[in-house]
């Protein structure tokens, strides 16, 4: 009280003179921090006692609680710029970068600035690589056209309308405000080979009416466009509103799927357009009678003739067995279940971002200066390992006992070592040094593991703390001998050793002391948390604090002795009221929706898949038996793949509804959509069995590529379908004109199917930063519409034949009993009136 009173600074009103007003104020604010002792506590027997006479003043700073170090030989500050929210990562940390140069030359000798992290590395560097794709991709889908048509006006034609596709799609990704970014380039690389389709179909017809036609270039151009403009739209709408609940799903996954989508959509529906336009365009202009009536026709060359026997063969056997096609077709479709089992299920594939951070907790009660010797001696071991560039550490994060190490690994091209064989060494640094609870969290592209948590986290909730903690240590330690879980570990800790301050509240009581007043002073004195008055140097402002001289602080008897006031003002020891004892108890407590909460943090172990993981943890749980009132939740990449599955299941759902409905209106049938369709469950068991094969999981992006295959799958089909209906209704037998159909369209079903291939060929490949999740994808589509290539080339004509007959059944049927009632009816209205009423 004495310091408040003594350093303060009183407004005392106005005074007016005339015609002034001037200000009063009391100037009693301490200018220097030695005055400090001069203030005047209390006086005893008219002595005065002041500050000076039983302590000091002092200006100081805070006992550090934490330390920062990098490379084990120089103390550093961490700065960490953000950038603000809508704002280019990349431009802000050029123009951080170029600061950076007048900051240091500013500085002192002896400081100095090292950039550590750099995320716009690996942006710069995934967009390189996704670039390199994309160009690579055109070309070889490009050169696709030039395989099966050996035309090189062909080859330009298919070129540009790859440019003008991706092109176009920028300015509608501008007008969404979409940045070009990994997500939409990625969206951009997969759609070269899809947005070359449409291109491709227009473009092998047109040259078809100039091959087998001897149609000039320009009335090709027209009757080619023409007669497939049905099943361009159908496929292009179709793939389109795949994307539709894809763009809308909800939850995490959201700031990724959302512009991916709209960018897919985009491009393809630009390639409808740039089909149905500048394709006819350029080939009434550019292509040749002379060069399609050559001795290079396609058609005629010896390997596609062979294909084209083998095909015809093998549609004419199909369809003379049509019970062993669909009963093959069904067998595939049940594969879905077995190979499903076998494939682990994860969020999002490991990307090797060569960063990570190692959280240790250190035993309970150890003092500062032993966590960073500690993390000092790990963090020799780590910079010694290959491929490692520095090493950050920081101790005292939260807590003393707490530290964590940030190793930084030189980019993906100058080192010889992945990212999973450093963690590998490391964890057997870490196995020679038990005792400090490590966490290794490897960086994700999505972010996270700041926190020191693992992929998967259990949450124990109930309304006992011990006995929540007692299920958390009996789950701890069944965790930590499940071969899928490593670097398990728990919030739960009553091991932090205490002084207890028992009070004996009767005798508190009697001598008119309160509990809180007990400890406040006890926080006062010891702690030094209280600020009790600020004291200022020019426009800054520090804290007074005050506190008992550190070695009685270390003294329990010493504290004992300290004094509180009573009501009646009379000082009381504390040792006279409680007494002091060793202990051991909790750091902090949880609450999850009013319950207490100790949680359990766990990560995969190598070879192991999120869901394997997750299901041991489940089964963990409920080994425990907790009773009623007692509850567990799953929490982090468990929870956020379970809602995600969830949604993709939502949007399979949907997109599917969308496909039939946009079929039925454009082939304005109900029972040919589902001939089409019929192929998309076909290519689930060929897309799983590419990722059993490939050793991957079946995450984020992989289900997105089997999504893109319903819509690419069934391109091929509506192919067949809508030529089968042209012929028909030129009045070709139906027999004719499904084998007729399915011939002609042959190559231009294998241009598109090479064409997808080859585009994605280079994303496939997985090279480069960002490889991983590209590939991903790449490779399931690949996988899926490659292998169910010729089973589809078959079920679709078998289908189309049973599903005719039973439509012309049903319609026969109702065409008869219509036609019975309309005679009926017409007879009835011509019988002449019996006699009697003539």
């Amino acid at each position: 009280d004495a310091i408040q009173r003594e350093n303060v600074e009183i407004p005392g009103g106005t005074i007016e003179q005339g015609k002034s007003e001037l200000t009063l104020r009391t100037l009693g604010r301490i200018d220097a921090t030695d005055q400090f002792n001069n203030i005047i506590i209390t006086t005893v027997n008219r002595t005065p006692i002041r500050i000076s006479d039983i302590g000091y003043s002092e200006d100081t700073t805070e006992k550090p609680t934490s330390t920062t170090w990098l490379d084990d030989e120089k103390s550093a500050v961490q700065l960490e710029i953000r950038r603000a929210s809508g704002e280019n990562t990349i431009k802000v940390t050029d123009a951080i970068k170029r600061k950076l140069g007048p900051i240091q030359q500013a500085l002192p000798r002896g400081v100095t600035l090292t950039l550590i992290r750099d995320d716009s590395r690996f942006i710069n560097a995934s967009t390189v690589s996704l670039e390199e794709h994309l160009l690579w991709g055109s070309l070889l889908a490009a050169l696709v056209v030039m395989f099966f048509i050996r035309n090189i006006r062909a080859v330009i034609i298919s070129a540009l309308a790859i440019l003008a596709s991706i092109v176009s799609t920028f300015t509608l990704m501008r007008a969404m405000d979409f940045t070009l970014n990994n997500i939409t380039l990625l969206g951009l690389t997969l759609g070269v080979g899809i947005v070359i389709d449409d291109a491709i179909v227009v473009l092998e017809n047109i040259f078809r009416y100039i091959e087998e036609k001897h149609c000039t270039p320009f009335e090709a151009a027209i009757q080619g466009t023409r007669e497939v403009t049905l099943a361009v739209m159908a496929t292009t709408l179709s793939l389109v509103v795949i994307f539709l609940p894809v763009a809308f799903m909800t939850g995490y996954t959201r700031r990724y799927i959302y512009p991916f989508g709209w960018t897919m959509a985009f491009s393809i529906l630009v390639s409808m357009i740039v089909s149905f336009t500048l394709t006819p365009m350029l080939s009434s202009r550019f292509l040749r009678l002379s060069d399609a009536l050559g001795d290079n026709k396609t058609k005629e060359s010896r390997l596609f003739r062979k294909m084209d026997e083998w095909y015809t063969g093998s549609l004419e056997w199909a369809l003379a067995h049509p019970l062993t096609i669909l009963a093959t077709a069904a067998a595939v479709f049940m594969l879905i279940f077995p190979l499903n089992s076998m494939i682990g299920r994860t969020f999002i594939p490991e990307e090797d971002m060569g960063e990570m951070r190692i959280h240790l907790d250190m035993p309970e009660g150890t003092a500062l200066e032993g966590t960073t010797q500690t993390l000092k001696d790990l963090g020799k071991e780590f910079k010694g390992l290959e491929g490692v560039a520095h090493v950050q550490y920081e101790s005292g994060s939260g807590k003393v006992s707490h530290g964590h190490l940030l190793p930084f690994l030189l980019p993906l091209g100058e080192r010889k070592v992945t990212q999973e064989q450093v963690v590998t060494r490391m964890r057997a640094i870490l196995a020679a040094h038990p005792g400090n609870n490590p966490i290794i969290a490897v960086r994700s592209p999505l972010g996270g593991g700041e926190q020191g948590t693992g992929p998967i986290q259990a949450n124990l909730l109930g309304p006992d703390m011990a006995k929540l903690s007692d299920y958390a240590l009996q789950l701890l330690a069944k965790a930590q001998q499940t071969p899928s879980l490593v670097d398990s570990k728990t919030n739960v800790s009553n091991s932090s050793p205490e002084i207890r301050v028992a009070v004996d509240r009767g005798r508190a009581a009697d001598l008119g002391v309160r509990m809180s007043t007990v400890g406040n002073t006890l926080r006062l004195m010891v702690a030094g948390d209280d600020q009790i008055s600020t004291y200022r140097e020019g426009i800054e402002q520090y804290p007074v604090k005050i506190r008992v001289l550190e070695s009685q602080r270390r003294d329990i008897e010493t504290i004992g002795k300290l004094t509180v006031a009573s009501v009646t003002g009379a000082p009381v020891r504390i040792d006279n009221i409680a007494r002091m004892e060793r202990g051991f108890g909790p750091t902090e407590l949880h609450r999850f929706n009013r319950q207490f909460s100790v949680n359990l943090s766990s990560d995969i172990a190598p070879g192991h898949a999120l869901d394997e993981a997750s299901n041991d943890v489940r089964r963990l749980i409920a080994g425990l038996k907790m009773p009623p009132g007692y509850s567990a939740r799953l929490a982090g990449q468990t929870q956020i793949l379970d809602e995600t599955t969830t949604n993709l299941i939502m949007a399979i759902a949907l997109a599917s509804i969308f496909v039939y409905m946009v079929l039925a209106a454009q082939f304005e049938s109900f029972v040919q959509p589902i001939v089409i369709m019929l192929v998309l469950p076909l290519s689930v068991p060929f897309a799983l069995c590419t990722l059993w094969a490939t050793g991957r999981t079946l995450n984020l992006w992989s289900a997105l590529g089997t999504l893109l295959l319903f819509g690419i799958v069934k391109k091929n089909a509506i192919l067949q379908v809508d030529y089968t209906n042209v012929l028909r209704a030129r009045g070709v037998p139906l027999h004719e004109a499904i084998v007729e159909a399915c011939r002609t369209r042959l190559r231009p079903i294998l241009m598109t199917t090479a064409a997808i291939i080859a585009g994605l060929v280079p994303t496939a490949l997985g090279l480069g930063i960002g490889g991983a999740q590209r590939s991903a994808i790449a490779v399931t589509i690949i996988g899926g519409q490659s292998l169910c290539l010729f089973l589809t080339l078959l079920v679709v004509p078998v289908a189309y034949v049973k599903f005719d007959a039973f439509e012309q059944a049903i319609v026969g049927d109702k065409a008869k009993a219509w036609l019975g009632k309309v005679s009926s009816a017409t007879v009835g209205r011509l019988r002449p009136a019996p006699a009697e009423r003539l």
